[in-house]
Order: structure tokens, then C-alpha cells, then sequence
């Protein structure tokens, strides 16, 4: 079965009441279509972000959990992947601090999910930048979202998009050409 689809089933079947009490009807809703669809699309750019693939899958999951309990409003939002990708790194960096282990800094184990990232020395280079910078470089460069679909995940103007993905690649180009 694929990953957690047996809890999102039971939870997405529809309740509603009647005379005699509540009853379960099995119609599914459109969350486990969307869960299908957008999981990965959320994990991927946070394994990049955090350099922590289980951190990435967790916050995945706290994420999905929140959408499917707030679906009727996530729903109807522009983006809601990328409601679901800013939920989850919020809940990312809160349990990070909350851990208080330098998870950012530290190269993913051998073995998990690695990103198809042609330059190595630029994939180590990523964890130079901040999780602000690092957030938007993924995004926009590594996962091409548009800059109104990662300004709308962040949270932020699509005008500190522009100027983080600016300062992040003109960081990077330095410590390249550094490197060199």
C-alpha cells in the first residue's frame, strides 16, 4: 500500500449527521487524490531544503495531516501544494529549534533519497545558504515553480522572492568561483 493512503482513506470519509446519529458514508473526498498527487511534490523540495530526509517526510506528513483537517479552505486556496510546502517547513524549522541539533549543516545519510543534482559541489554549496535562501533556490531553480506559486508557499511578496533567489545565486557564485 502506498505510504499512509489507508489513514488518509478512513479519514476522508465523509461524516455526516442524521436523525439517528452520524453516519459514515463512503465517498471518498478529493484530499486522497490531492495526497496522491502532492506528496511527493512537497517532500522533495523539503529534503533539499532541510538536508534531512526524515525531518522532510515528517513535516510532510504534519502538513498533509493540517490540510486534510482545514480542506475545505485549503481547497479553495490558489496553491495548495504550496500551502501544504509552507506548513511544513513552518513546522520544520519550529521542530528544529525545538530539537536544538544542528540538522541543516549535517550531509543526508548514504542510502535515502538523494536529489538528481548534476554538481555535487554545488548541492554542498546549498547548505552554505540560509533555510530562507536555500527555500527559494530549490523552489525556483531545482523544482522550476514559478515565482507567484513560491512566493505564495513562502508566505512572502514575490519581490523577496526575486531579491532571496538573487542574493542566494550571487552567494553561490562567489563561493564557486572561490572554490576555483
Amino acid at each position: 500500500m502506498e505510504r499512509g493512503l489507508g489513514l488518509i482513506r478512513l479519514l476522508s470519509m465523509e461524516r455526516t449527521s442524521t436523525r439517528a446519529g452520524w453516519v459514515v458514508e463512503l465517498q471518498p473526498q478529493s484530499f486522497e487524490e490531492f495526497y496522491r498527487r502532492s506528496w511527493s511534490d512537497v517532500y522533495r523540495p523539503l529534503a533539499l531544503t532541510l538536508r534531512d530526509p526524515d525531518l522532510a517526510c515528517e513535516s510532510t506528513d504534519e502538513a498533509m495531516a493540517r490540510a486534510f483537517k482545514h480542506w475545505r479552505s485549503v481547497r479553495a486556496a490558489s496553491n495548495p501544494t504550496g500551502w501544504v510546502y509552507r506548513v511544513a517547513l513552518n513546522w520544520a524549522i519550529d521542530r528544529k529549534r525545538k530539537r536544538r541539533k544542528e540538522i541543516l549543516r549535517t550531509p543526508p545519510e548514504r542510502g535515502v533519497w538523494m536529489p538528481q543534482v548534476v554538481d555535487v559541489d554545488l548541492f554542498e554549496q546549498l547548505s552554505s545558504l540560509s533555510v530562507s535562501q536555500r527555500a527559494v533556490v530549490v523552489l525556483r531553480v531545482l523544482h522550476d515553480w514559478s515565482e507567484a506559486d513560491t512566493a505564495e508557499a513562502l508566505g512572502v511578496p514575490v519581490g523577496t522572492v526575486k531579491s532571496r533567489l538573487n542574493r542566494a545565486l550571487s552567494a553561490l557564485a562567489r563561493r564557486m568561483s572561490d572554490d576555483d
